[in-house]
């Protein structure tokens, strides 16, 4: 019988034990004749030079035990929400290749860095880290053959039989797994990365699904374990976290997905991560990071921007008071109070967050993004624009955007400021084109948005026509205005500059660009009216646009944004059944337009939550 089970090559180790999983959890695997062929194929595999002895025992070289495993690893995770990341790493490096919990806290720092820095050395630090992690798990794990584990699949008898340490083997080994997807989509963009990245993400998701069923079982049976809540904490954190991802799908991408096992319901993710950031474990503070994430930021860019934020308050609080100056958590505690209006006090917590921290610049890098777009809401763009050139000048994430940024800021600002700067903005916009990158073989959507309005500025224009109101543009982009709502004398403010644009416009010549620009900016009009409970007003403006598509040449985008807009002010008025024909319309009429995808993503968010349930 061939055993799943561990080796000293680190990569065919994975791919072999993939292999394995592929086949027990086909649906096809009912043909033997088809699993024979592929056992044969791993021991090829081996015979060429990945050969393992089926003898090696799974004991690690130095046993760490679960007690102590859990005790250092909390530790560890306290020292990096008190900001002492280095010592956090040094206190969970040495046991790293003997604990499972040392390995997936030391290679999950190791991998944060990674995503933060966007580095290539990072990244490929933070891939060695999660395959060793992965390797120091692997021999904590039940080993079965292939045979008992396709028993297995046929019969959950055999979940009962597992002990404490390899039920926690299993989600180390999934939370690594899941960890290693994400870096290879960013590794670069070779197809095949692409596919084993989603491999790992659905066996990942198998052995969620799996742990779920033992979790069940004990709970049925009322099994007593010492180490439990942590048990159920990983479970929690794991399922939560996929039920409430794959439920911001589209419609279309989920019917997809369903058909290959996966599915997702938002309210049973939120509702395990709840629980998961209320419980005793050690990965609560985690279950309530990924819960802030989904009310302060994914809700409101993938969502309807209707932002919970009196639960995101709630779960925070606690974790707050324990660690009063950890960057994390005064980082969404400034992410709140902006959502609350509170623009000032989330400027100077935002601050706060820099000051208390100089070893990780990367989460300087996060806030100076966030006081950027606070300053073009207070439309004051020379801090604006001191903050864009920041991250241009220090961030890897995205210079396209950033350059972009940059000249879109400067554009808002009289001549002799600009002069004063020492930028040439139209040199800025041209340089957007080639900073564009692309992760897991795809364009970023934002970048391809930023090279597309650049192209008023392209060398080859003889004359460069001049984008209108491009901060607002962006900042609408990035689901702006529901935060601007919060505050009246902003979205009057705002309302003034976009009414100036509009009269400084009929005063220049007609151009290929003005039918796109004007619409532009009754898009934004329209919006700044909703703020201001104006609704009569802002649909006037929206129907507008949506009677100029066939005049637009270039934005056409604005259509389906504006469909939007238009179902959210029905909607504000109690006419439903419209707001959702609004919607579907956009959703079902249009495509091939900038950030549709991101369109897609809120709309789906919209329908979610409006639609009666046997209307689903």
């Amino acid at each position: 019988m061939a055993l799943v089970g561990n080796g000293k090559e680190l990569e065919a180790d994975e791919d072999v034990f993939e292999d394995a999983l592929e086949i027990i959890s086909s649906p096809f695997c009912a043909d033997m004749a088809t699993s024979s062929c592929h056992v044969a194929s791993l021991d090829t595999k081996r015979a060429s030079g990945h050969h393992r002895s089926s003898n090696v025992s799974r004991s690690p070289s130095a046993k760490i035990d679960l007690k102590r495993a859990l005790e250092e690893c909390e530790e560890a995770l306290k020292l990096f929400l008190s900001n002492k990341f280095k010592d956090a790493l040094e206190l969970l490096r040495p046991c790293a290749k003997d604990s499972m919990y040392h390995a997936l806290g030391y290679s999950t720092i190791v991998v944060l860095q990674a995503i933060l820095t966007f580095e290539q050395q990072d990244i490929q630090n933070g891939i060695s880290a999660m395959r060793d992690a992965l390797q120091t798990c692997q021999r904590y794990r039940k080993k079965t053959t292939v045979v008992e584990s396709f028993s297995s699949f046929l019969s959950r008898g055999s979940l009962e039989q597992m002990t404490e340490e390899e039920m926690h083997a299993e989600i180390c080994y999934a939370e690594c797994l899941l960890q290693k997807a994400a870096l290879t989509f960013v590794q670069d963009e070779n197809m095949i990365n692409f596919i084993k990245g989603g491999l790992k993400i659905r066996t990942s998701y198998q052995i969620y699904k799996e742990c779920l069923s033992i979790l069940h079982i004990i709970q049925k049976n009322k099994v007593e374990q010492q180490f439990f809540s942590e048990f159920e904490g990983g479970v929690k954190l794991g399922i939560g976290a996929f039920n409430l991802m794959l439920s911001l799908l589209p419609a279309r991408i989920i019917r997809l997905l369903e058909f290959i096992g996966f599915s997702g319901n938002r309210e049973l993710g939120l509702l395990q991560l709840q629980e998961g950031a209320e419980g005793k474990s050690m990965r609560s503070p985690l279950c309530c990071l990924t819960i802030l994430s989904f009310h302060t930021y994914i809700s409101l860019i993938l969502g309807t921007g209707e932002v919970n934020i009196e639960e995101a308050e709630r779960l925070l609080a606690p974790f707050l008071q324990q660690y009063p100056n950890g960057s994390l958590m005064l980082f969404y505690h400034a992410r709140i109070e902006l959502l609350k209006g509170n623009v000032e006090k989330a400027q100077e917590v935002f601050r706060k967050c820099i000051s208390v921290q100089e070893e990780w610049k990367q989460f300087h890098h996060l806030c100076y993004w966030e006081l950027m777009w606070i300053n073009i809401f207070q439309q004051n763009w020379m801090k604006a624009y001191y903050y864009s050139d920041l991250l241009f000048n220090e961030s890897k994430w995205s210079k396209a955007t950033y350059v972009f940024l940059k000249a879109a800021i400067l554009s808002m600002l009289p001549e002799e400021d600009v002069v004063a700067t020492k930028e040439n903005v139209i040199a800025l916009f041209r340089q957007v084109d080639s900073l564009k990158q692309r992760i897991a073989g795809k364009s970023i959507p934002t970048e391809k948005f930023a090279v597309r309005k650049s192209r008023r500025y392209s060398a080859s224009v003889p004359v460069p026509v001049k984008l209108v109101l491009p901060a607002l543009e962006m900042m609408y982009i990035w689901n702006g205005f529901p935060i601007v709502s919060k505050r009246k004398d902003l979205s009057e403010n705002l309302l003034l500059t976009i009414e100036k644009a509009e009269a400084s416009l009929q005063n220049e010549d007609f151009s290929d660009y003005s039918v796109d620009d004007e619409c532009l900016l009754k898009l934004l009009k329209g919006c700044c009216l909703k703020n201001l409970q104006r609704p009569l007003q802002a649909e006037l403006c929206f129907n507008y646009v949506i009677q100029s598509e066939k005049l637009l040449k270039f934005d056409h985008y604005l259509v389906p944004f504006t469909l939007f807009e238009l179902a959210f002010l029905y909607k504000s008025q109690g006419e439903i059944d419209k707001a959702i024909k609004a919607l579907e319309t956009a959703r079902n009429n249009y495509k091939d337009y900038s950030m549709e995808s991101r369109l897609h993503f809120r709309i789906q968010a919209a329908l979610q939550l409006w639609k009666k349930p046997s209307s689903d």
